[in-house]
């Protein structure tokens, strides 16, 4: 099954999380089919906390992948700060 979800990135105490639809049996860092956004908690200024390709998360949707809970609850903030 296809699932939508965090892969994480960035150093140690400064996570940065990429959105990625991937295979629910590989690895939570591991090898993904697309990259459809970014996550990044610790963003600060100007800098831009999350953003998602929505065409290509309607996609994935729209061929069976599932959310996991964390990005269905980015993807919900994101459509909020949008309109």
């Amino acid at each position: 099954m296809v699932v939508i979800r965090l892969a994480r990135g960035g150093a140690k105490k400064r996570p940065f999380f990429n959105i990625v639809a991937t295979d629910s049996r590989n690895r939570r860092d591991g090898r993904f089919i697309e990259r459809i956004g970014f996550y990044n908690p610790m963003a600060a200024g100007g800098e831009e906390p999350v953003r998602i390709v929505l065409d290509r998360l309607a996609y994935w949707q729209g061929v069976g992948a599932q959310l996991s809970p964390t990005v269905a609850r980015l993807v919900q903030a994101g459509k909020k700060a949008a309109a």
